[in-house]
């Protein structure tokens, strides 16, 4: 059987990193990107790819770099993204701006650079990580809910003008999840785990673990090789809970 490859942004950490260790431990070779460095000293065969997915010039090299070692690209796994938490009117169009050039130009770049190796194969798939806040709206988010609903219009376009070549192209959507990033933003005092927990059905946070299962999943063809353009929640419940507050919480 042919050793499948994938592209993993921001492997560094949070649900990159387990992604990585899920689809090693399923057999996958990686190339792994981040704006740190990423240590592939427990993967099984995997390179480390440090630079700006935001800088064409370096997505083009690391494609290059990629297919001198592996020779294919079967999957992508476009997961790095920054958040911003601050109301509309204290937002920045500098920071505004950084967030889509991060969470949806950079998607778009990587998308093109391994996107067409994959379609002169005439297979491959492409996972685009998104959210929750790609499928709603969240308040103090403006530029984070704007690129993760932009992320996910580029998924639905990019799986009609491929999928006839081969080429899925699928978003998850997260719902909270305990990483890194979270941590940050938590330390803003923006929210709780409260604020969270009590919102889903499933009454807890998500776990990398939990994203890394479904981007696996559609990174499959075997398992997923007739879902294109899909946007799926990974939310415990987060997006089909309209309750108020009482209601939700009687459930319990």
């Amino acid at each position: 059987m042919t050793t499948r490859i994938a592209v993993i942004t921001g492997a560094a950490q949070g649900i990159g990193k387990q992604t990585a260790e899920l689809l090693n431990d399923l057999g996958w070779s990686l190339s792994l990107i981040d704006l740190q460095p990423v240590d592939i000293a427990t993967y099984k065969n995997a390179i480390a790819l440090t630079g700006d997915i935001t800088d064409e010039r370096f997505v083009a090299q690391a494609a290059t770099t990629t297919v001198k070692k592996f020779n294919r690209v079967d999957a992508l796994v476009n997961n790095a993204g920054i958040s911003n938490i601050s109301p509309a009117l204290d937002t920045s169009t500098e920071k505004y701006r950084q967030v889509l050039e991060v969470n949806l130009v950079a998607p778009f770049i990587l998308a093109k650079a391994f996107g067409k190796i994959m379609l002169d194969a005439g297979s491959g798939s492409i996972v685009n990580v998104a959210s929750v806040a790609g499928l709603q709206g969240v308040a103090d988010r403006s530029a984070y809910n704007a690129s993760k609903h932009g992320l996910i219009g580029l998924t639905r376009t990019l799986a009609v003008e491929w999928g006839a070549r081969g080429v899925r192209v699928n978003a998850v959507c997260p719902g909270w999840v305990k990483t890194e990033m979270d941590h940050k933003d938590q330390a803003g005092g923006s929210y709780t785990d409260q604020d969270i927990t009590d919102h889903v059905p499933m009454g807890r946070f998500a776990r990398p673990h939990d994203i890394a299962q479904a981007i696996a999943w559609l990174c499959d063809e075997s398992k997923s090789g007739f879902v294109n353009g899909v946007a799926l929640p990974v939310d415990g419940g987060w997006t089909s809970d309209g309750s108020w507050q009482s209601l939700r919480l009687r459930q319990r």
